[in-house]
C-alpha cells in the first residue's frame, strides 16, 4: 500500500489576487496575513505537514516577494529530514515565455520539476483557503479505491452553486456528471444529489490527487487551462475520478468581504475554525516577540497578536495583528488591524510628535468596520465608520469594497481624516 511519503504537494499561489486589491497591492493572495499573526499560505503547508506530506512545492507568479521570503524563513527541515518546501515561480523557458494562464496551465509549466520530485501521486491545492484537513485519510481512500483522480467535496447550499463546481457521484463514490459553476437553472436542477434541502449539492473544494503519471499525460497531450473548468470534467469519461466527502469548516478567502468576515468570525468565543488545536496545529514564522501590554482597557471579543501595546483603549469584535500600536481614546469596533512589521522606537505604545503621524492608531480615533492593512500611520482623531454593504469607491489613500474600508499597507491618514457615508467624494 503507497504512503503519504509518495505524494508530493503542489500548493497554487493564485494569480492577481484582483478581488483582494488592496491586501494584494504588494503581495500575493497567498501572503495575505490572517487571524493577526499567520498568512493564508500556512494553512495549506500546515495541513501537509501534519498529513506526513513532506514534498511541498509553491508555484508563484505575482507580487511574490514577501511570499517567498516568508516560505524560506518558516519551513526549513533539517538535514536529517527528507522533506522539503521549495518554490517555483513562473519563469521563460525555451519552450514558452509565457506567465500561467490558469490552475492547470501552471502546473503544465512545472512539470519537470514535478517529475523530478519522482512522487508517484501528486495533491494538488489552493493556496487562499481556510481549513484543517487530513490528507492522509483522503489519500487511504484514493489507494483503497485504487482511484486515477480524486477529488474532495463538500455539500453546497443553493446560494452559492454557481461559485463551485458541482458534481455527482455514485454508490460507490465514483464522480459520473460535473458542471462548473453552473448558472442555468436546469443544470442547476439536474446535479441535485443530496436528499438535504439546505444543502443538495455536493461541490469540489478545488483539493486533487492525481496519479502523477496521469497528470503528466493529461497536461501534455492537451491544452487545459485549468483543474475545475477543463481537467476533471473531460476526465471523468476516460478515468477512475472519485468523490472524498469532506463535511467541516472551509471558507475560499477570495474576496474583501469573505476576508473580512472570516477574520471576524475568529474573535468569537466558538470561532468556527479553532487555531487551538494542539493535535493539527498551524505554523508560521516564529517571532519571537513579547507579549502584549494592554493597560487601562476595556477589550470584547478580540483576538489579540503578540508584540502590542495597546493604551486606554476600547476594542470590541476586532483582530489586533502583530505589533499593533494603539493609543489612548482610541475606539475600534468590528475592524482588522494587521500590526506592523517593525517598531519605531523601543518604548511602548510608540508616543506621538506633533510632527508626525506615527505606526499604529493615533488617540481619539474611531475605527469601524475596516480593515486597515500592516505599516499604516492613522493620525489623531481620525474616524472611519462602514458603508452600506455593495459600496465600492477609490480614495487617494484608501478604498471601500462592499462597504468595507480598507487602509491599503504603508499608507498614511492625516489627524482629522474622516472616512464614511456622507463624505464628499470626487
Amino acid at each position: 500500500m503507497p504512503s503519504t511519503e509518495d505524494i508530493l504537494a503542489v500548493i497554487l499561489g493564485g494569480g492577481r489576487g484582483s478581488r483582494l486589491y488592496p491586501l494584494t497591492k504588494m503581495r500575493s493572495k497567498p501572503a495575505v496575513p490572517i487571524a493577526g499573526k499567520y498568512r493564508l499560505i500556512d494553512i495549506p503547508i500546515s495541513n501537509c505537514i501534519n498529513s506526513r506530506i513532506y514534498k511541498i512545492a509553491v508555484l508563484t507568479q505575482f507580487n511574490s516577494v514577501s511570499l517567498h521570503r516568508h516560505i524560506t524563513r518558516t519551513y526549513v527541515f533539517d538535514a536529517y529530514h527528507t522533506g522539503w518546501v521549495q518554490i517555483l515561480a513562473a519563469e521563460q523557458t525555451i519552450a514558452t515565455a509565457d506567465w500561467y494562464q490558469g490552475t492547470a496551465d501552471a502546473v503544465r509549466k512545472q512539470l519537470r520539476e514535478i517529475r523530478s520530485a519522482r512522487a508517484p501521486y501528486t495533491l494538488i491545492l489552493a493556496g487562499d483557503h481556510l481549513y484543517r484537513m487530513d490528507y492522509a485519510a483522503m489519500a487511504d481512500f484514493h489507494f483503497s479505491h485504487d482511484a486515477d483522480i480524486t477529488v474532495a467535496v463538500q455539500p453546497v447550499n443553493v446560494a452559492d452553486v454557481t461559485r463551485f463546481g458541482i458534481l455527482k457521484r455514485d454508490a460507490e463514490g465514483r464522480i459520473t456528471d460535473f458542471a462548473e459553476k453552473p448558472k442555468e437553472p436546469a443544470v442547476q436542477a439536474a446535479m441535485v444529489c443530496r436528499d438535504d434541502p439546505a444543502r443538495p449539492y455536493l461541490g469540489s473544494m478545488g483539493i486533487y490527487l492525481f496519479r502523477t503519471d496521469l497528470l503528466c499525460e493529461l497536461l501534455e497531450n492537451n491544452s487545459y487551462d485549468d483543474f475545475g473548468a477543463d481537467v476533471i470534467p473531460s476526465s471523468i469519461r476516460t478515468s477512475k475520478v472519485f468523490g472524498y466527502d469532506f463535511d467541516d469548516y472551509w471558507e475560499d478567502i477570495g474576496t474583501i468581504r469573505s476576508f473580512y468576515d472570516t477574520n471576524l468570525s475568529l474573535t468569537q468565543p466558538n470561532p468556527p475554525f479553532n487555531f487551538f488545536n494542539q493535535e493539527r496545529p498551524i505554523y508560521s514564522h516564529p517571532r519571537f516577540l513579547p507579549g502584549s501590554t494592554v493597560t487601562d482597557s476595556h477589550l470584547e471579543n478580540v483576538l489579540l497578536a503578540e508584540g502590542c501595546c495597546i493604551e486606554n483603549a476600547e476594542i470590541r469584535n476586532s483582530i489586533i495583528g502583530l505589533r499593533s500600536q494603539v493609543r489612548a481614546g482610541v475606539k475600534i469596533m468590528d475592524s482588522i488591524l494587521m500590526g506592523a512589521d517593525y517598531y519605531e522606537r523601543e518604548c511602548c505604545p510608540v508616543e506621538e510628535r506633533d510632527d508626525r503621524i506615527t505606526l499604529g492608531v493615533g488617540s481619539g480615533s474611531h475605527i469601524e468596520g475596516a480593515i486597515i492593512d500592516k505599516n499604516a500611520r492613522i493620525g489623531r482623531g481620525v474616524i472611519i465608520k462602514p458603508f452600506p454593504r455593495g459600496t465600492d469607491l477609490d480614495g487617494e489613500n484608501w478604498v471601500v469594497r462592499d462597504g468595507i474600508v480598507v487602509i491599503p499597507k504603508d499608507a498614511v491618514l492625516p489627524a482629522g481624516t474622516y472616512i464614511g457615508p456622507g463624505m464628499p467624494v470626487e
